[in-house]
């Protein structure tokens, strides 16, 4: 089998509640459906019965969470909710529903992801992405017949996968074709796993890595395919500040994909550091 390494790991991320700001981490623990502790928690619409997702609440990016402790992939560990002006919710204390539900201006329940649990998350059709047309992304769909929902995946509140990579060499192509003043860091695209592929990489190099074993300190990452974006690569967030062009870039590049979402096919732990091969 051929093989080769694309490069190093450069950053690690994990996101205990869907659409909010997550934790950087020196090393992460992934298990058969993806990163330990990832996408376990979410938040959902009382009036709809959907997830919320910043997809359609931009205001998601403003809260934050992080674990008390590491989690564990068979008991139920604490997460912390940050608010902007500094104050900590627990989701198991009763008035924290209530908060958030002031914060994002409408009635929500704080849901921790069930195994076997098949759930929906909401859009907008008018805003999923953002100024660029729906069938140029989605021919075949307009904005009048887009659904408001889309699936998640079956246990948690994975959109399309359990494991997201993302490449340097195609964040600063993508950013040279914006221009100058882009600010296209990795957390506009939310990915677990930054890999470093060198000063000399561009293009879209992922896509090289579509159909190959990707191997990790021991973690195997298997059938990989285009992570699709939309609106949220757009938002601002932290010190990002909302910027449109960056989802026009991709969409007229690459027919606005950019990544790549995979699945787990050995699990173990991934470091900071660490080797990234492409096994062919």
């Amino acid at each position: 089998m051929a093989r080769h390494q694309a490069g190093v790991v450069k950053e690690l991320y994990r996101y205990p509640v869907k659409s909010m700001l997550g934790e950087r981490l020196e090393a992460l623990a992934i298990g058969e459906h993806g990163a330990i502790g990832d996408r376990a928690w979410a938040l959902r619409e009382t009036a709809t019965g959907f997830i919320i997702s910043a997809k359609k609440f931009a205001r998601m990016l403003e809260l934050g969470a992080r674990y008390a402790d590491e989690p564990s992939a068979d008991a139920e560990t604490p997460v912390k909710i940050a608010l902007p002006d500094g104050r900590t919710l627990d989701p198991a204390d009763a008035e924290t529903a209530g908060e958030l539900s002031s914060f994002l201006g409408r009635e929500v329940a704080v849901e921790r992801a069930r195994p076997k649990q098949h759930t929906r998350a909401g859009i907008d059709p008018d805003t999923i992405f953002a100024d660029v047309p729906i069938e140029q992304v989605m021919p075949g769909l307009t904005r009048a017949t887009m659904p408001p929902s889309f699936s998640l995946l079956n246990g948690g509140f994975f959109d399309s996968a359990e494991i997201h990579l993302l490449a340097t060499g195609t964040l600063a192509h993508v950013a040279a074709a914006i221009g100058p003043d882009a600010l296209l860091d990795a957390r506009r695209f939310r990915p677990n796993i930054v890999v470093d592929t060198g000063a000399e990489a561009k293009g879209f190099i992922e896509d090289g890595w579509l159909g190959a074993t990707i191997e990790i300190g021991g973690v195997k990452i298997i059938s990989g395919h285009p992570a699709l974006r939309c609106v949220m690569t757009t938002h601002r967030q932290s010190d990002l500040p909302r910027d449109l062009r960056v989802l026009r870039t991709i969409a007229e590049a690459h027919r606005a994909t950019l990544g790549v979402f995979a699945s787990i096919g050995a699990p173990g732990t991934v470091r900071v550091g660490d080797p990234v091969w492409i096994a062919e």
